[in-house]
């Protein structure tokens, strides 16, 4: 992905003096502090724009969903970073973000294309939904592409967030095209598959934001932020109950070597 380049840096985002700071074309100390929660703040540090009910509902949604599920990866990379270096919160929090990739964190942002490209395939067509996701899917499965958003290693039926999204947005008016090419896919996964691969949180969130008009390429930050919030409540409960030296320990303890090893060499003596 090429970005591009720019001569004089320009940013439209903010600015200051000596008595003010702007943010957004806004008095931050006037107009923002005390004035806005964070959840519209952070929609109108990335659009530009003042949130609507719908969007401020339906972000506010997705941030709560995917800040906290248990100790996944990410989240056991984070304590045990801190355990290491308790001294370093900012250290432990990014190794918790690092991670963020096609299968942890950023699958939203690929399920988001995904939606988006049964949405232009059905445009360029009859607009039939069904056909349009049939398509994509089988070109994904050709071209040995994951299809993202779909399956959970624990909710084997939908994930329970995903018909609390749905709700959120229904109820406050969004546009539910997403919602119906997420369905659609979902539709069409045991005939191309095999099996049924039902709707997970991953895709959900860029069902229901992209319902609301949220950027297609900021759709990465959303769980980024969220996550960030559930990791700095995981460290903190490290800092009185630290499991970070357990979790590695447990790895260790089930690890098999199979390498070679010198003549005489006892595991573990």
């Amino acid at each position: 992905m090429k970005i591009g380049k720019e001569t004089v840096p320009r940013t439209s985002i903010s600015t200051s003096n000596a008595q003010t700071i702007v943010v957004r074309g806004k008095d931050l100390a006037r107009e923002l502090i005390g004035q806005i929660s964070f959840t519209d703040y952070f929609y109108l540090l990335v659009t530009g724009s003042t949130p609507t009910p719908a969007i401020t509902a339906v972000l506010d949604a997705t941030l709560v969903a995917i800040a906290e599920h248990g100790l996944v990866p990410s989240v056991q990379a984070s304590r045990m970073t801190f355990a290491a270096a308790p001294d370093a919160l900012q250290g432990a929090v990014a190794a918790g973000i690092l991670g963020c990739g096609s299968v942890i964190l950023g699958a939203s942002e690929a399920c988001g294309k995904l939606l988006d490209d049964v949405r232009r395939h059905a445009a360029d067509g009859n607009g039939d939904l069904s056909e349009a996701a049939f398509a994509v899917v089988t070109r994904y499965r050709a071209e040995r592409r994951a299809v993202p958003g779909y399956g959970h290693p624990l909710h084997k039926a939908r994930d329970p967030r995903v018909g609390a999204l749905f709700a959120v947005a229904e109820r406050h008016g969004a546009d539910m095209t997403y919602v119906r090419i997420a369905e659609a896919i979902e539709a069409v996964l045991p005939d191309i598959y095999g099996k049924p691969l039902m709707l997970n949180v991953s895709a959900a969130i860029p069902a229901v934001l992209l319902g609301v008009g949220f950027p297609l390429g900021a759709l990465k930050g959303v769980p980024i932020l969220a996550r960030t919030a559930g990791l700095i409540g995981h460290l903190t409960e490290e800092l009185s109950r630290s499991i970070g030296f357990a979790l590695s320990y447990q790895a260790t303890r089930d690890v098999v070597y199979d390498g070679d090893a010198p003549a005489g060499f006892e595991p573990g003596a």
